[in-house]
Formats: structure tokens, C-alpha cells, sequence
């Protein structure tokens, strides 16, 4: 069983850059795929990014594409989401995910997913 704890959100302005940590515990990452997602109000939760387990293959929501870099540090156990030029859509609470099974590419479903953090809320002020 692995526990996933997201940090580095808060609120910033319009074009600010954030950096968010996912930090993992109870067993290694360094074989599964990994996802950050992310939930405003009253809408569903929504694929941001995701990292196969080496890092070699990155998949990026249409809608952050080009701002947003997802990375890993298999030897910190830790996989970080890199979001630049925000803007107030943005706004969310972000989750980090594990792959239910290791060694399996990660697309952007929920139910590819079998392990979720808290979350960590990101605001963007215009």
C-alpha cells in the first residue's frame, strides 16, 4: 500500500509559477506510471498529467500543454508537477495518483488509478 502526500500549492497571481510535490510512502513508485489530476467546484475531477515509470514517456491535458511539466525523482520517491504561466482556470485542487499496476503506461482515467493523495489546493488570482 503506498500513501501519496501532495504540497507546494497556494495562491498566486495570473502568470506566476508554481511547483507541486507528491511525496510517496509505504512502498516504491518507481515502477508504476504516475498521474496528477485536479477538481475545481462543482466540476469532475480531470487529467492534468501523467509519467510512465522511468520518465521516459510524459501525456499532458490539452489544456495545459506547454505550461505544465511533470517529472520524477525515483530515488526521493517523489514526483513533482511544474506549472508555469497560470491562469485562473487553473484554479483546483490538485491530486497526485498511482497506476493500479506496475509497469503499465498511464492514460488519463480515474480508474487507471489506484492510489490518491489528499490533494493540495491551487488558486490563481487574475
Amino acid at each position: 500500500q503506498v500513501q501519496l502526500v501532495e504540497s507546494g500549492g497556494g495562491l498566486v497571481q495570473a502568470g506566476d509559477s508554481l511547483r507541486l510535490s507528491c511525496a510517496a510512502s509505504g512502498r516504491t513508485i518507481r515502477s508504476y506510471s504516475m498521474g496528477w489530476f485536479r477538481q475545481a467546484p462543482g466540476k469532475e475531477r480531470e487529467f492534468v498529467a501523467a509519467i510512465t515509470w522511468g520518465g521516459s514517456n510524459t501525456v499532458y491535458a490539452d489544456s495545459v500543454k506547454g505550461r505544465f511539466t511533470i517529472s520524477r525523482d525515483n530515488a526521493k520517491n517523489t514526483v513533482y508537477l511544474q506549472m508555469n504561466s497560470l491562469k485562473p482556470e487553473d484554479t483546483a485542487v490538485y491530486y497526485c495518483a498511482s497506476h493500479r499496476e506496475s509497469y503499465k503506461v498511464a492514460g488519463g482515467k480515474t480508474y487507471e488509478y489506484g492510489y490518491w493523495g489528499q490533494g493540495t489546493q491551487v488558486t490563481v488570482s487574475p
